[in-house]
């Protein structure tokens, strides 16, 4: 099972017996075959955990397990979608981002605050983005969801990688996170001071970056 990219706002899986797909509810927008798509309370691969922390998040939308034998089109608000490829590793991405991903995932929920710090809990305020991300492990494909395409930008323990907190979608690897003030630096480019943040990603990875700071 596997995601192909069809244009920038639309991706195809294909779905196959004994597999299965989670995506976010009204994602669908077509599919060839014999596939079926079931309201998901339990939060993916996660259980009973990782519904809790979306709940606790204000982010109680169910996800749709989606399996039977076929193709699905999934796309959703005509927003930029990017596929990312797992091997092994974790993803940590806000839920309101996911598109879908595929079943051999791992998904879990993780608190802000225990990676960074308070910092960390500080960046959820400001981004609006809540205390709470959604974190998928192991190996295969996520469609994410972002404004005005993706770019993804390597980062190296001699290159941290600073990223404003409301144009973050996701990153992965051995990565630490830190809010840090900037002040006058949104002044400088004729922007409110209100925004003077800076997200510091550092370690070992690659962070997932929008062309735009609009929310989904």
């Amino acid at each position: 099972m596997a995601f192909r990219e069809i244009n920038a706002k639309m991706v195809e899986a294909t779905v196959a017996p004994g597999q299965r797909l989670f995506s976010q509810r009204g994602a669908m927008l077509a599919y060839r075959g014999e596939v079926s798509f079931t309201p998901n309370m339990a939060g993916g691969q996660g259980g009973i955990m990782s519904m809790i922390g979306r709940r606790v998040a204000d982010e109680d939308t169910p996800l749709m397990t989606v399996e039977g034998s076929g193709t699905v089109l999934f796309g959703h608000g005509g927003h930029h979608v990017q596929v990312i490829r797992l091997a092994g590793d974790t993803l940590y991405v806000e839920a309101d981002r996911l598109l879908a991903f595929e079943g051999t995932l791992q998904q879990g929920t993780m608190f802000l605050g225990s990676q960074g710090g308070v910092m960390g809990m500080v960046r959820g305020q400001v981004s609006g983005q809540g205390l709470f991300t959604t974190t998928l492990k192991g190996h295969g494909a996520v469609a994410v969801m972002a404004h005005g395409g993706v770019i993804e930008i390597p980062i190296t323990p001699q290159r941290p990688v600073h990223v404003d907190p409301q144009a973050y979608v996701a990153h992965h690897g051995d990565v630490r996170n830190k809010l840090s003030t900037a002040l006058g630096w949104r002044d400088m480019v004729g922007r409110g001071s209100g925004e003077a943040f800076q997200l510091e990603l550092s370690g070992s990875g690659a962070v997932y970056v929008q062309a735009s700071e609009e929310k989904l």
